[in-house]
């Protein structure tokens, strides 16, 4: 697994947090949280970013795709990927990249990493008990 990641990441440039925390904040790019369900309830969420279940990834970003989000405007839109520790991720933005999104690249360290930098994260609304 090793020797595919180093491949694949071979084909983009990696993005540190900061680095994408400002182009986020500055509307340069697109956060995608890939996270699944139970991280995100446990660990958080990073204030504006899409949430995209990895296995719907490429059908809501493909900008010709019919069920694609209203976020995913052109092929030329600079998506950052980010999943739990950057390991995911990576073969996510090598996937985006076959769709034609070339600028797609994913976060080094992923939501760890961006914890530990301390950038913004916030707790996700509290699901209704099955008691109510």
């Amino acid at each position: 697994m090793d020797a595919l990641l180093e491949r694949v990441r071979r084909g983009y440039q990696r993005i540190e947090p900061r680095e994408a925390y400002r182009a986020a904040e500055a509307g340069e790019a697109l956060l995608v949280d890939i996270r699944y369900a139970a991280l995100r309830e446990r660990d958080g969420l990073i204030p504006g970013a899409l949430v995209i279940e990895r296995n719907e990834l490429e059908w809501r970003l493909d900008p010709r795709g019919s069920h694609r989000v209203p976020e995913a405007t052109g092929h030329d839109l600079r998506i950052v990927v980010l999943c739990n520790e950057g390991y995911a991720s990576s073969l996510a933005a090598e996937s985006l990249h076959r769709l034609g999104l070339r600028r797609a690249t994913d976060l080094t360290g992923g939501f760890q990493a961006w914890r530990a930098a301390g950038l913004p994260v916030r707790r996700p609304p509290a699901q209704p008990s099955e008691s109510q």
